[in-house]
């Protein structure tokens, strides 16, 4: 038996209903941000690598009117934190702040890696950069850097440069010195950044390389005497300091930077969306003024030019530390 008419008018509009109140929810489902993303920071907070994400996180939780939430998963050298990027879903709302080290020299350095750089990782965009300069103490007579390495050069293996830990940005630093200007740097590694600053302050060690926020303070009272920058330019923190490339070495550049990665195979439009919008709170002043403060500099560049900046990267400091003979961690 057919139902009436009546039952079957109320039974369409049922089902009008139904998909009336259905369809944006499907809608809102596939509007990408719809929930919190987290950014994954593999490092405890505090420092630029934490401070990083915070202010970027702000501005686009503004943009998007969704929460930007920073979890800090440190250990490890910023391994463990990297793996929970690599497993999480490729869906967009895991990212990891990317230091370079992490992506470029540990994959080097660490035999027990639960994952790998170029598989597991999607490039999103470059964050910020921050160029390494040359500090020395003020015993060491030298006022600029080739003076550096003509009195390195008269002393073999008597001269030392402290790092934060074996396979660091500033450890390699030394490694690339002594290798482009032929000389015999000691490296001297200790557990963290402030120590070592602390004992070339002292005189305990000759040298080092630091990113400007972490020495400037001691540069300008005069406790460390800045010999170059060991980047592209000059910086406006310090304009008369030459880079190293002014002094005789072309090519010579240590910048530390930042990058956020998403897992692989997330999704090409949701990769594009993450570079435009994070790139645009990147332009904004507020933004600039505060990395300023923080001793970076914003980037601007594209999800393909980070990714081949990753490869090009990998591919120096695993000549370099081929050739210092750097042994694995296990």
């Amino acid at each position: 038996m057919k139902p009436s008419l009546s039952i079957r008018l109320a039974m369409a509009a049922a089902a009008a209903a139904v998909l009336s109140t259905s369809a944006p929810a499907r809608a809102a489902d596939t509007t990408y941000p719809s929930k919190p993303i987290t950014v994954i920071v593999p490092f405890g907070a505090g420092g630029v690598a934490d401070a990083l994400p915070r202010i970027v996180g702000q501005k686009l939780n503004e943009m998007w009117g969704v929460p930007v939430v920073i979890e800090n998963r440190p250990g490890a050298s910023g391994n463990l934190g990297m793996a929970q990027v690599a497993r999480a879903p490729a869906d967009g709302y895991t990212l990891g702040l990317a230091p370079a080290g992490n992506l470029t020299v540990n994959p080097l350095l660490y035999t027990n890696l639960t994952f790998d750089t170029a598989r597991d990782f999607a490039p999103v965009t470059l964050v910020a950069t921050s160029p390494n300069i040359l500090v020395v103490n003020p015993a060491v007579p030298a006022r600029d850097f080739k003076e550096f390495v003509a009195y390195a050069k008269s002393k073999p293996g008597k001269l030392n440069y402290a790092s934060p830990g074996a396979g660091t940005g500033a450890h390699l630093a030394g490694e690339l010195l002594n290798q482009s200007a032929d000389v015999s740097l000691m490296h001297i590694p200790y557990n963290g950044m402030a120590p070592a600053v602390t004992d070339v302050v002292a005189g305990n060690v000759d040298m080092m390389f630091a990113g400007v926020s972490t020495v400037l303070p001691f540069i300008r009272s005069g406790k460390l005497r800045a010999l170059a920058v060991a980047g592209p330019r000059r910086l406006p923190q310090l304009p008369d300091v030459p880079t190293v490339a002014e002094s005789g070495y072309p090519g010579f550049d240590v910048t530390s930077w930042y990058g956020i990665v998403a897992p692989a195979k997330t999704p090409k439009d949701i990769l594009s969306k993450l570079q435009q919008d994070i790139n645009t709170v990147l332009k904004q002043d507020a933004v600039r003024k505060k990395f300023e403060d923080l001793g970076v500099e914003p980037a601007d560049t594209t999800t393909e030019a980070f990714a081949t900046m990753i490869r090009d990267e990998s591919r120096k400091w695993a000549d370099i530390v081929k050739t210092a003979g750097i042994k694995p961690i296990q």
